[in-house]
């Protein structure tokens, strides 16, 4: 929403006004009230008919600040409210003639008292932010007499701005109006299922609103050097996160609104799916998965799409027995094989479903102010929406899921739960609906998510889910929409899997291949590299079945290389879920993250870091050339094991067997002994990979035990010639494959294999190797 008509004039159909001068502050229990006016009013004759800006700030994590701007205070919150955690850390506050100091950790904000109103924000000294002179304020529309609170932080030369949820535009966001509302898209315009109040500074900063409605944002837009966000309604509240890192930002703002948790290994193996609107029967799954054993492809995950449930009826949560006469039978068969299985599901309910009646007789749905079920007739006949503000809506939605979790069903796609109405509805809680617009897909997966928790354990609970609003990153995992298949909807995908990242979700996923349309063998190949290069792989389409032998042969041997690849880099995946879940890092990373003192990363939105050690370029080009740039160091090719230098952009081609998949300088990469499945045990048989160490450097890797009791950790520090191997928990033997070369061994318990490679035995604390 803009405020401004250029650099002079106000919008004329606003009337604003700004906080200007400082009048008073009070300490409050936690925290500190400051209020300030619109103008000078130190003098009684001014304090007559005169509003006054109350400022509340609080710190409810360290190095964290939450500001909560409010003209009127009497407007009643129904809620709902996004789950912020209140650590309670202690907040400094010194006062002298001219300013106010407030310390959150290392973050500080400089209230000015003097002059015109401006807040200041610093972490560790260094300026972040600020909001300067009438860079708040309030506005009111004329026409609707709808008022509006908005906020402007300053941006400095070169700020580039990240996140704001699954955005598939160009990855820097300045020059964008980005309004945070949830809808139903696709993958090719400015609308996202996935908006997340949250931005990112290069800057070292974040900025989380703290606003569950609609929240306009003018990214270097209304004004080319500020960023401005502003809500409907009489107050605003935001939160200043400062870290010495990006990463750290992110993990300072997962500790306010939740981190991701660990997630079961075998989530992260290959998905297969039944498709949309294709024709499939008992038969045509079975075929599929005889297909891809045949083909030797490992398979871990089979789902099924909408038409498992009769047409005309979602949800009824009833197979359709025109097709799956005997589902119980058919889910026992396949998970005989093998198989976890995934159903489709979504919040919505057809007034042909055997469960409108029962809904509508509870109050199940969303009502209409009369108390009429609000329906439409899009997606499904007489649409009913489940209303999850009503505890007993969701014990009995859960009943429905319950059942099928005891036949056999592992997960759920929590699909849609992007177009929820606004006008002239009610909810059983009284939650306010424009609120509720963003926030229900919340209520919903959370419900979905618990479920799993409670029947299947911590740990091994998992969705497929689309939408999310702040906070949704505890509920994984989620994936990227309704996509083409195309090269160019390939590399906007990569676009919102890396906003999502930078905007506190640690796993993502997206259609191999595409979902709308049967993509060009090529550009099929080329994403089951990328799609098997993510944390989680789904093969899914619209009209077309995504098995590879519909393409061509060739596919056939692509998939299997990737799929096999991702199995045996579960020791390094596994590990890098548990950085998500302990640190709320995205196994999928923005260059960023990584190289923050690299300027070029700032940039990079077709590239990116799998984890901390691995750079993924995937090939987005008929022709097989690449750009990809590698920063400073030597990094290894993970297939060939050619080292280049970094520093600089390269031009490659590659096959379909192929991309730039480069191993990081200076990395112990660990690598599984299993090509099939993505759940064994991860510290037993691995191969712990140095391809490259500069002298005077230590690098080293951990390895999670698949159920989470133990970890490997194995650490090399390099002086000159010397290699000295540190080992922490290892219970079973390893391989260790030092830098290439030929080397002796100064200790007693390593076996060697070849020039290079060398097997220690289980108990090795430190053993020392020198090249000759």
């Amino acid at each position: 929403m803009k405020i401004r008509n250029g650099n002079w004039l106000i919008q004329e159909h606003l009337d604003v006004m700004n906080p200007v001068y400082f009048f008073r502050a009070d300490p409050i229990e936690d925290g500190l009230r400051v209020y300030v006016a619109p103008k000078n009013i130190e003098e009684r004759q001014f304090q007559l008919d005169v509003p006054l800006f109350t400022y509340t700030f609080h710190a409810a994590q360290e190095d964290t600040l939450g500001v909560r701007i409010e003209h009127f205070a009497g407007v009643r919150d129904h809620g709902p409210a996004f789950a912020v955690e209140d650590a309670h850390p202690s907040l400094g506050i010194q006062e002298d003639a001219d300013t106010i100091t407030l310390q959150s950790g290392k973050l500080t904000a400089v209230l000015h008292k003097q002059g015109p109103w401006q807040i200041e924000y610093f972490f560790a000294g260094r300026k972040l932010t600020r909001s300067g002179r009438k860079g708040a304020g309030y506005a009111r529309d004329k026409r609707t007499d709808a008022p509006y609170v908005f906020e402007q932080l300053d941006l400095g030369v070169g700020e580039t701005i990240y996140g704001m949820g699954e955005r598939f535009g160009p990855f820097i966001k300045n020059g964008q109006v980005v309004d945070i509302w949830n809808r139903d898209g696709g993958t090719s315009t400015e609308q996202a299922y996935k908006n997340i109040p949250f931005y990112l500074s290069s800057n070292g900063y974040g900025i989380f609103i703290d606003q569950p409605e609609l929240v306009s944002l003018e990214v270097a837009s209304e004004t080319s050097s500020a960023v401005q966000f502003s809500v409907k309604g009489e107050s605003l509240t935001y939160h200043v996160i400062g870290g010495a890192t990006a990463k750290d930002v992110l993990t300072n703002y997962t500790a306010l609104t939740g981190r991701p948790p660990s997630l079961p290994a075998w989530s992260y193996g290959l998905w297969l799916s039944t498709s949309f609107t294709t024709n499939y029967d008992e038969a045509t799954v079975t075929s599929f998965i005889d297909g891809m054993k045949e083909r030797h492809i490992p398979l871990h995950v089979f789902h099924f799409d909408c038409f498992w449930m009769e047409a005309l009826k979602w949800c009824d949560f009833q197979w359709d027995k025109n097709v799956f006469p005997n589902p119980k039978e058919m889910l026992a068969h396949l998970k005989q094989r093998g198989l976890h299985i995934c159903v489709w599901i979504n919040p919505y309910v057809s007034q042909q479903s055997r469960l409108f009646q029962e809904g509508k007789e509870h109050h199940y749905f969303i009502e209409r102010t009369n108390g009429d079920v609000w329906q439409w007739d899009r997606w499904q006949p007489g649409l009913a929406i489940v209303d999850f503000t009503n505890p007993d809506a969701r014990q009995w939605y859960t009943g429905y899921l319950e059942r099928l979790l005891d036949m056999g069903v592992d997960c759920f796609k929590t699909d849609f739960g992007e177009r929820i109405p606004t006008e002239g509805v009610r909810y059983f809680d009284g939650s306010d609906p424009e609120k509720m617009h963003n926030y229900y897909t919340q209520l919903y997966n959370q419900t979905v998510f618990e479920l799993l928790k409670r029947t299947r354990g911590e740990g091994e609970a998992v969705l497929f889910a689309r939408s999310a609003t702040t906070g949704g990153q505890t509920m994984p995992v989620h994936w990227g929409g309704d996509c083409h298949g195309t090269y160019e909807s390939m590399t906007e995908t990569l676009r919102g899997g890396l906003s999502l990242g930078l905007s506190g979700f640690g796993y993502w996923s997206h259609d191999i291949g595409g979902f709308e349309h049967t993509s060009p063998a090529d550009v099929y190949k080329r994403w089951c590299a990328f799609g098997l290069l993510s944390s989680h792989s789904r093969l899914h389409g619209s009209q077309s079945y995504r098995v590879p032998w519909n393409y061509d042969e060739e596919a056939v041997d692509v998939l299997r290389h990737f799929v096999e690849w991702k199995c045996r880099l579960m020791p390094y995946l596994y590990q890098m879920g548990e950085e998500a879940h302990t640190k709320g890092w995205p196994v999928l990373r923005a260059m960023l993250l990584e190289f923050p003192d690299d300027p070029t990363s700032y940039y990079l939105d077709r590239q990116y870091m799998l984890g901390s050690s691995l750079l993924v370029a995937p090939v987005f080009d008929a022709s097989g050339d690449v750009m990809v740039y590698l920063p400073k160091g030597r990094w290894t090719h993970l297939f060939s094991g050619e080292t280049v230098e970094g520093g600089q952009w390269r031009k490659e081609h590659h096959g379909f067997l192929s991309l730039p998949l480069y191993i990081r300088p200076n990395t112990v990469l660990p690598l599984g002994s299993n090509k099939e499945r993505p759940d064994y045990e991860f510290t037993k048989d691995t191969t712990y990979y140095l391809p490259v160490l500069e002298d005077g450097k230590t690098a080293e890797a951990t390895v999670t035990s698949l159920d989470r009791s133990h970890a490997v950790t194995i650490r090399v520090a390099r002086s000159g010639k010397q290699f000295t191997v540190s080992c922490e928990g290892l219970q079973d033997a390893c391989t260790i494959r030092l830098p290439q070369g030929t080397y002796t061994c100064q200790d007693a318990g390593a076996q060697q294999l070849e020039a290079n490679v060398w097997q220690l035995t289980a108990g090795t604390e430190q053993i020392t190797f020198v090249q000759e």
